[in-house]
């Protein structure tokens, strides 16, 4: 005999594919209608400490955002409510990010100041990665993401040897320029070599000898490779993974043989 569902049952399983459901028109719209409610949020957090705007609209700002914090309060439940196994998503990456999103105004009933890190709201937007659950862009994101692992031994040894010519340029700074040119400490020598190696250029601390001159030429030429160098290591392999293999325009797998005519995820034809 068949068992009839409970209200609360067909509720918790509606709400579960509207919330969860990112491939129903439902749910896409559920998610659309959360970003830009997160983006509103980030917004406000961002004009309240515009102090003329506060001033004026103080009341509205704070209604607003209690209003937000509502809607994220309820859906944060109804993602528990409606989970099978809710520990699973409390204390999950985005389980995490939904619970900082929501505390910050609630803490502020207790600690004055607090509502300030509402803005913590923004990690929320990484739930666009998937709402943006299309076959290419997961298959591209899955490409990067492979580059980078296959690159991080390389750009750790790269960061390394740069950290050690860091310290080098900044010792060789403190002893030539000395403390009457800024160069108080070596600290202060490798904070300026760090400094002109990635071409900010505050200029709060500046060369005035000529062989300190010199130096800080070489380390300016110096920072434009440096700064091309773990680009091109992430780049090639990115090139070698997509001269490899084309990911499958249906469902964007990339794990089949070179020499397969179908899709061995969906079956599409390859000769198509």
């Amino acid at each position: 005999m068949r068992k009839i569902k409970s209200k609360y049952d067909i509720f918790k399983q509606k709400a579960h594919i509207i919330i969860y459901g990112t491939s129903t028109k439902a749910g896409r719209l559920f998610d659309l209608i959360l970003l830009g409610l997160i983006l509103l949020s980030v917004l406000l957090v961002m004009m309240e400490t515009v102090a003329k705007f506060d001033f004026k609209y103080h009341i509205e700002l704070v209604l607003l955002e209690w209003i937000i914090t509502g809607f994220f309060t309820i859906e944060y439940l109804l993602r528990i409510l409606t989970i099978n196994k809710p520990w699973k998503y409390i204390f999950s990456f985005y389980g995490i990010i939904d619970l900082l999103a929501i505390l910050p105004m609630y803490l502020s009933i207790f600690f004055i100041g607090t509502s300030i890190f509402s803005v913590v709201r923004s990690l929320r937007l990484l739930r666009l990665f998937k709402i943006l659950n299309h076959p290419q862009f997961t298959s591209q994101s899955i490409q990067l993401k492979q580059a980078i692992n296959a690159s991080r031994g390389k750009i750790v040894v790269f960061i390394y040897f740069v950290l050690i010519i860091t310290i080098l340029i900044g010792s060789v700074m403190y002893v030539v320029e000395g403390k009457q040119s800024g160069f108080t400490s070596i600290p202060a020598g490798i904070y300026w070599t760090i400094v002109t190696l990635t071409t900010v250029g505050y200029g709060d601390i500046s060369p005035v000898t000529p062989l300190g001159q010199f130096i800080a030429s070489f380390v300016m030429i110096l920072g434009y490779g440096i700064i091309a160098v773990p680009t091109g290591i992430v780049t090639a392999e990115i090139a070698k993974r997509v001269s490899k293999q084309a990911p499958c325009k249906s469902c964007g797998a990339t794990n089949y043989p070179d020499n397969a005519n179908f899709c061995p995820t969906c079956g599409l034809s390859f000769n198509k």
